[in-house]
């Protein structure tokens, strides 16, 4: 993998990134998408300044964390069953992608067993889709409310997944959206909720979750370059 190229993408993300947010809000934090990437490739971004990889799947991520441990903050962001949460509890740094209380309560039982408390983000569906997972915006609250009691979690703001469309208007209005949940939600925040994060955006639209302030933006092949 071509590190010179790598650089030059990453330093282009981040000046989007920069140009995008204009000043009202903080430049969203680079996540790198890591899903079919192995250790090897992986491993030079820490010489080009990304602190925290996004992996999808846990099985392939056990197959390459021993490597990434230590030099990496390692996000678990794609959908979790629950059966596979006792292979990550002890392992990873944050897990985005809880949308239900019974993952959150495996989540919270299996840390708290370990003597840890995992930060999580609650995810939303801005558009509904079902095979995406995440919660309808109506339910974001009542779930909210469930969670905050679990002692082994700590809910620190929302996630989100934007369908994929050249739908630019449609992708503005939904992260808006999102956005306006996550601040009347961070105003109003129940004991045991911090909103402090914001995950919206990916390679094709991390401009526009940027303009309407993502905290994280998750970025797989606008980093890595298309597969040969």
């Amino acid at each position: 993998m071509d590190m010179n190229m790598m650089a030059e993408r990453i330093a282009l993300i981040r000046n989007d990134l920069a140009a995008a947010s204009e000043g009202r809000y903080p430049v969203p934090e680079l996540i790198a998408v890591t899903k079919t990437h192995t250790a090897e490739e992986i491993l030079p971004l820490e010489q080009l300044g990304i602190k925290v990889i996004g992996e999808n799947r846990v099985q392939e991520l056990m197959g390459k964390i021993d490597a990434l441990e230590g030099r990496f903050g390692i996000h678990l962001i794609g959908r979790l069953q629950r059966n596979k949460v006792r292979y990550i509890a002890g392992r990873v740094d944050m897990i985005q992608s809880v949308d239900s209380a019974e993952l959150a309560e495996e989540i919270s039982r299996r840390c708290a067993a370990l003597g840890r408390v995992m930060p999580v983000l609650v995810e939303v569906s801005p558009a509904g889709e079902k095979q995406k997972g995440g919660v309808p915006f109506s339910e974001t609250r009542p779930l909210l409310e469930t969670i905050r009691r679990f002692e082994g979690i700590r809910v620190e703001g929302l996630m989100a997944v934007m369908p994929q469309t050249d739908d630019e208007a449609l992708l503005d209005r939904l992260f808006g959206e999102t956005r306006t949940l996550f601040e009347h939600i961070r105003d109003e925040a129940p004991e045991g909720v911090a909103m402090r994060e914001l995950s919206m955006g990916m390679s094709g639209d991390y401009m526009i979750a940027a303009r309407h302030g993502a905290t994280m933006v998750r970025v797989g092949s606008a980093v890595f370059g298309p597969r040969n």
